[in-house]
C-alpha cells in the first residue's frame, strides 16, 4: 500500500466524493488558491469555481450559506481555516445546523461538513492554536471526528461527507505532513469505532488526534522499562467507542486519558467519569487525566513548549498511575 500524507488524504477524499456525488461542493476563503494549508490545491481547476467556491472573509456568512444549502439538498463542505475562526460562526452551526433536524420533526436534515484545523503549530499563538473539540462534543446533533492518521483522515472525511447530520471534522495542523499508509479501501469509516494502536497489559491510555503519536512515543519508551501500555485512538469523539475503552480498561485495570486540549472541562473528563462509573469496582487505582494547563497558547516557542503535552509528561503520568513515581 502506497504512503500518502495526512493533507493529501483529505484532498483525495474530497475529490473522490465530488466525483461520486455532484451535490458535494466546498466553500471557504482562498479555496481557489488551494486553501491556507493547500488542502484544496488543484481542486478548483478540476471541478470549477461553482463547486470549489471562494467566499468573502466572513465565517458567519460562509456557515449560514452552507446551512441553507444543506437544507436545500446539497452537501457542502465548509472550510474554516482555523478552529479558532469558526467561533464567529457558532450560532449558525450550534443553534441552526445542529438543531434543525430535531426542531422540524425530521422534515429536513443538514448534511454539512465543517473542517476545523486544530492544535498548536509553528508558534501560531493564542488565536490560532486551540483544540476546542470538547465544545462540539457537548452539542446534541453534532458528530465530531478527530483523525490521527492519513488513512483515517481519508475514511472519516468520506464518512462525514456522506452523513445526513452535521459533522465537525477536526484535522490537526501539525499532522498535515505526516506520511503513512493509504486507506486499504475507498470505503468511508464508521463513526464511533476506535482502534487499539498498541496492545498492552499494564495500563490503557485513551487519546485522539495528534496526541495519539505522543502516547505511542511514551509507550515505546516505557516498553524499554518493561511497562506494557495499551494505546486507544478514539478517532471520533461523538459518538465515542465506550465498549472498546471499557473492555480495555477492564483488562488493564488502570487508565490514563490524555489530550492536547486544556484539561479543565476537556472531553477526557467525560471518558474518565464513564470509566469510573462503570468499572470502579475493578480498578487498581484512580483514573488519571493529562491535558494542557488552562492558559492561552503563547507565541514564543520556549513558552509554547511549556503548554505541550510531551512523551515525558505521559511517562510521568503513567508512573503515577502505576504507583511507581
Amino acid at each position: 500500500m502506497a504512503d500518502i500524507t495526512y493533507l493529501e488524504a483529505g484532498r483525495l477524499a474530497l475529490a473522490e466524493e465530488m466525483d461520486r456525488d455532484p451535490l458535494v461542493w466546498a466553500l471557504g476563503e482562498d479555496l481557489g488558491r488551494g486553501g491556507v494549508f493547500k488542502q484544496y490545491d488543484g481542486l478548483q481547476a478540476r471541478f470549477g469555481a461553482n463547486r470549489i467556491v471562494d467566499t468573502p472573509i466572513s465565517e458567519a456568512t460562509i456557515m449560514g450559506a452552507a446551512v441553507g444549502a444543506a437544507m436545500s439538498g446539497t452537501r457542502p463542505v465548509v472550510e474554516m481555516r482555523f478552529s479558532d475562526f469558526a467561533l464567529c460562526a457558532v450560532d449558525e452551526l450550534v443553534n441552526q445546523a445542529a438543531k434543525a433536524r430535531y426542531m422540524f420533526g425530521g422534515q429536513t436534515r443538514v448534511p454539512l461538513v465543517v473542517r476545523e484545523p486544530i492544535g498548536m503549530w509553528r508558534s501560531s499563538a493564542a488565536q490560532h492554536s486551540q483544540s476546542l473539540e470538547a465544545w462540539y462534543a457537548h452539542i446534541p446533533g453534532l458528530v465530531v471526528t478527530v483523525p490521527a492518521t492519513p488513512a483515517d483522515n481519508y475514511a472519516l472525511l468520506k464518512a462525514a461527507i456522506r452523513s445526513d447530520d452535521p459533522v465537525v471534522h477536526m484535522e490537526h495542523k501539525n499532522l498535515w505532513a505526516l506520511k503513512g499508509p493509504a486507506a486499504e479501501t475507498d470505503a468511508p469509516a464508521e463513526f464511533g469505532r476506535g482502534v487499539v494502536r498498541r496492545k498492552g497489559s499494564a495500563i490503557t491510555i485513551v487519546t485522539w488526534s495528534a496526541a495519539v503519536w505522543t502516547a505511542l512515543d511514551a509507550a515505546a519508551a516505557m516498553g524499554v522499562e518493561g511497562i506494557d501500555i495499551e494505546v486507544i485512538d478514539l478517532r471520533t469523539l461523538w459518538p465515542w467507542d465506550r465498549e472498546l475503552v471499557l473492555e480495555s480498561v477492564s483488562r488493564t485495570r488502570r487508565a490514563l486519558v490524555m489530550h492536547e486540549a486544556v484539561q479543565a472541562g476537556g472531553f477526557g473528563a467525560e471518558i474518565a467519569a464513564t470509566i469510573a462509573e462503570e468499572l470502579h469496582h475493578r480498578l487498581d487505582g484512580p483514573v488519571r487525566r493529562l491535558g494542557a494547563p488552562r492558559a492561552p497558547v503563547p507565541y514564543a516557542p520556549p513558552m509554547e513548549e511549556q503548554l505541550k503535552i510531551t512523551a515525558g509528561d505521559v511517562c510521568r503520568a503513567v508512573k503515577v498511575a502505576l504507583g511507581a513515581a
